[in-house]
């Protein structure tokens, strides 16, 4: 379906919205911009990510790749021809990594700069993930001069041998004084990560540091279950017997606490792994996460960023170097493109839908595909409702709670077969 100003492919808008569109109807499709840092000062022992220790002397020329690659878009994407960029707008900015706190004030700053010559909303989400050993006053107090206005501290642990055990470069001590700078520096939305089933964690370990954690209290924590990922030190360590983590059941154990202790004090489980403070007068749900969950368009830039836009998928290069050499000549970074199919953009939006308190409208889903969520997966879905993983109340699917503790055989049972 197309609109006549904008390209309405496959996945780019919600049919809803674009039927009856006019050439003088300049309503901005709202999308989000993911921006990969893809330096670190050291590498953590579990990490997989596209991050790399020891290339400094890259970050300079990087930045203005990035720079070079927000110009080009969209229409430097594979499939997508001129698209007038007035018909889009960015509701929402992710500086991911590896470690964006790396960068200077400035180097972000001629990135946001890049960013702001689209229409940008007034109420865009700007977030930067940061290491609390990065962190300043000073820096603090410049981050927010320029507009960025979300920060996602990488706390992980509040014990000192745990972080070490991980390969993180700050401490304790070290966090708690980033998190009052940034509340001193006048950030009001910042969230912590922290990560549980971690080596030799035990429950009383890690109910500590949600008791430390909800002491501080951040309008927003992540909670991330370690996962040993092939080709990182810990698989190698866990090969040879030197390391051990807790089993399904202890992981299942310390998640409960964190729902438990986490609602106690006050903040709202509003996706399988993240939770928002409680406050009526601000969401201090992570914008720029819902639209991923919600499975709307948003682009990437840098080093093996991904985007999901008009349709298709993209990877960009993973390597640094290639990346820099392709955006600053005025090359499209893209590596790889996935044109997503009815089927698989409807199994998920299911997939990422349900990871949502909220879970997915039977109205809004039906407006989006042109089909009700009965017709493509009844039998599914009864299947999983007797089985006690999912229930539909108010006209919106959702996991149960027994369906959190087992979303991944729920979340596979709406993927096409070829996925």
């Amino acid at each position: 379906m197309r609109g006549r100003e904008t390209i309405l492919l496959h996945g780019l808008l919600p049919k809803d919205a674009s039927a009856q569109r006019t050439s003088n109807d300049t309503v901005p499709v709202e999308i989000g911009l993911y921006v990969h840092v893809a330096f670190c000062r050291t590498k953590c022992f579990y990490c997989d990510f596209n991050a790399y220790a020891g290339l400094g002397h890259l970050v300079e020329s990087y930045i203005r790749a990035l720079a070079a690659e927000i110009e080009q878009l969209p229409t430097a994407l594979p499939g997508v021809s001129a698209t007038p960029r007035r018909s889009f707008r960015i509701g929402s900015i992710f500086f991911g990594g590896g470690t964006p706190s790396l960068l200077t004030p400035a180097q972000i700053e001629t990135v946001l700069a890049a960013a702001r010559r689209w229409p940008i909303a007034a109420h865009a989400e700007i977030s930067l993930e940061a290491n609390p050993g990065d962190l300043s006053l000073s820096y603090l107090k410049a981050l927010k001069a320029i507009g960025v206005n979300r920060l996602s501290m990488g706390i992980q642990s509040f014990d000192d041998a745990m972080l070490r055990r991980l390969g993180r470069r700050h401490d304790t001590a070290t966090a708690v004084a980033a998190f009052r700078q940034a509340r001193e520096a006048g950030f009001d939305n910042l969230s912590f990560d922290l990560m549980f089933a971690l080596p030799n964690q035990t429950l009383d370990h890690w109910e500590a540091t949600l008791e430390r954690a909800v002491a501080l209290a951040p309008d927003h924590i992540s909670l991330y279950n370690l996962t040993i990922e092939p080709g990182t030190p810990f698989a190698a360590w866990v090969a040879a017997g030197k390391l051990q983590v807790p089993d399904d059941d202890a992981a299942a154990d310390m998640y409960q606490a964190a729902i438990d202790t986490l609602d106690r004090a006050g903040y709202i489980h509003y996706e399988i792994s993240n939770w928002a403070r409680r406050a009526p007068e601000r969401d201090f749900r992570a914008q720029h996460n819902l639209r991923y969950w919600r499975n709307q368009p948003y682009l990437g830039v840098g080093a093996g960023a991904h985007s999901y836009f008009a349709g298709y998928r993209y990877v960009n290069l993973l390597a640094p170097a290639v990346y820099i050499a392709r955006s600053l000549a005025g090359q499209s970074p893209v590596e790889s493109t996935e044109q997503i199919s009815p089927e698989l953009e409807m199994g998920e939006t299911l997939m990422l839908g349900l990871r949502l308190a909220e879970g997915v409208g039977l109205a809004e889903f039906t407006e989006r595909f042109g089909r009700s969520l009965g017709d493509v997966y009844g039998p599914t879905l009864t299947e999983l409702e007797a089985a006690g993983l999912l229930v539909c109340t108010n006209g919106r699917l959702a996991l149960t709670p027994r369906g959190r503790f087992l979303g991944n055989e729920v979340f596979c049972r709406f993927l096409p077969a070829s996925s």
